[in-house]
């Protein structure tokens, strides 16, 4: 499957010669693989370096003279470093842009913890107009970009690493809309992004066992689809929330809101707890920060005979 990176770029070139108020910024990263955006659209593509703060202002500007600006760099450092100059001059301003991020969680594995970010979802979240997905297939991101891109908002798209792998059609795609992936009737999974792998990788030795699970993928973090998840939880009554987003705030704490009135339920949340030190693959990691799969087949078991 292609890397939701390269797709950025092509959806990019895709776009931009028949919008002519796009316009792309990177913070030094990514740069080989936009020159056809480039060279198809000059004078629209500018590489402004390791100076994040510094771009979400110019983006301002330029958003405030009708261009749509589209920032693009390591998650950390444009939503944690940058994020007093997105709540002024994006929050407070009202205007729009978008924002794209990679190398959130901890697909930076080997750079080490300064290159983690899980908070992100968290901190946008916070800005009333803000749209957020976490596209995890390319077709998630092409499809979802194009219909909100020009939108009256602040969107931003958190872009993994690492693809869940997942075959999702065009139809299946609908910006605010979750996915019922897999039905069933014991257990609901609540899964965004690269961790649908897991709950996958989890399913068949799930249901061979006799447990009868269904897994519920939310690529929308907010707008967020509290009826499809409702539906599912009123019949399963025990929901697991797996996600590579901080364990203080996020897919866990939406999910708990949306069926806060719902009598019976019971929850386990599997998100990442605290800084992850030290390096590794993206399995590794995921392994130490406990979102593996056999971390899941626990729990589910786990909350199963409580």
């Amino acid at each position: 499957m292609k890397k939701l990176r390269q797709e950025f770029a092509d959806t990019m070139l895709e776009v931009g010669p028949n919008d002519k108020d796009l316009v792309v910024m990177v913070g030094d990263i990514s740069h080989g693989i936009l020159q056809p955006f480039a060279k198809a659209c000059p004078g629209r593509y500018f590489n402004i370096g390791i100076c994040e703060p510094a771009m979400v202002n110019i983006a301002s500007g330029m958003s405030k003279v009708g261009l749509n600006p589209v920032v693009h760099t390591i998650a950390p450092f444009i939503t944690e470093r940058s994020y007093e100059q997105i709540k002024l001059d994006f929050g407070y301003q009202k205007q729009n842009f978008n924002l794209i991020s990679v190398g959130g969680s901890f697909d930076y594995s080997k750079l080490g913890c300064s290159h983690h970010c899980y908070t992100d979802v968290s901190l946008i979240s916070h800005l009333k107009r803000a749209k957020i997905v976490i596209p995890g297939s390319p077709i998630e991101f092409n499809k979802i970009f194009k219909e909100i891109y020009q939108s009256d908002s602040i969107n931003y798209f958190r872009l993994p690493e690492v693809p869940h792998g997942y075959d999702f059609k065009d139809a299946d795609i609908k910006f605010g809309k979750a996915i019922r992936v897999k039905e069933g009737k014991d257990i609901t999974i609540a899964v965004t992004g690269t961790q649908l792998r897991n709950a996958l990788s989890s399913y068949e030795k799930l249901m061979k066992s006799g447990v009868s699970v269904e897994i519920i993928y939310f690529h929308t973090l907010k707008p967020f689809d509290s009826k499809t998840l409702v539906e599912s939880i009123k019949k399963t009554r025990k929901l697991v929330s797996l996600e590579e987003l901080s364990a203080h705030d996020g897919l866990f704490n939406l999910c708990l809101k949306a069926c806060i009135e719902i009598e019976g339920v019971k929850f386990k949340q599997m998100a990442v707890e605290d800084f992850i030190h030290g390096y590794g693959t993206y399995d590794e990691l995921c392994t130490r920060a406990g979102l593996s799969s056999k971390d899941l087949e626990a729990n589910i078991k786990n909350l199963l005979t409580a």
